[in-house]
């Protein structure tokens, strides 16, 4: 039975997540704080986290960066609950490492279905082979998830690494967002496609003189060529 650890400092919500994802099969731990939250994560090593963004004492993106910056919690999905819909909010969130983001109030349904998505990706990456993807200065390690840009390891989060991996994947053809959303992320996304446009743009900043390699094609989406 896999772990879902909830990280939700309101107690009534926090029971109704716990009861919906135990009526899905899955075993559900609670945290009431971010510091219990993290303690929590590396002490039951959870296959996903639902951590919301306001927690008292240290907040949700400070828990998903610890998370991010130690060997043994870093490969762990977060997928933010948060009350916010500001777009600034979002790009911190993916800033810190967040996988997801889902804006309160949210359907029960559409939770469920990110968690499964996110789960099943998760799953599939640990059966992915030893393959290398080199395009340009670009070298992509499915091994060990590593990327280097001309030789030089470059820091992803588990998101920006999948979509890079999904555009080399089919370098040279045009993705659009809804695609891309619904095969890096997993899910038919309900809303407007800035999720992948804030992603890109990281991506772009981190890959550096090779960001170019990543194309904007204005009224379609997105492509990866040399």
């Amino acid at each position: 039975m896999k772990k879902v650890l909830v990280v939700e400092d309101e107690r009534d919500l926090a029971e109704l997540l716990a009861y919906n994802l135990e009526k899905e099969g899955y075993q559900a731990l609670v945290a009431g704080t971010g510091v219990e939250g993290l303690e929590t994560a590396r002490r039951e090593m959870p296959e996903l986290i639902l951590l919301d963004l306001m927690l008292p004492g240290m907040m949700g993106t400070e828990v998903c960066s610890a998370l991010r910056h130690s060997e043994k919690t870093k490969a762990i999905p977060v997928l933010m609950l948060t009350a916010r819909g500001d777009e600034i909010d979002r790009v911190v969130g993916f800033e810190m490492g967040a996988d997801d983001y889902i804006v309160k109030p949210f359907s029960m349904r559409e939770l469920i279905l990110r968690i499964r998505a996110i789960l099943r990706r998760s799953s599939q990456e640990l059966t992915n082979n030893e393959r290398q993807i080199n395009i340009g200065q670009v070298s992509i390690d499915c091994g060990s998830h590593k990327v280097s840009v001309s030789g030089v390891e470059i820091d992803l989060t588990s998101t920006e690494y999948k979509l890079l991996l999904y555009l080399a994947e089919h370098s040279g053809r045009v993705m659009k967002r809804e695609l891309l959303l619904q095969d890096v992320w997993g899910y038919n996304f309900v809303g407007d496609t800035r999720t992948v446009d804030t992603h890109v743009t990281r991506l772009r900043n981190k890959l550096g003189d090779a960001g170019d390699m990543v194309k904007t094609v204005r009224g379609f989406g997105y492509k990866m060529e040399e």
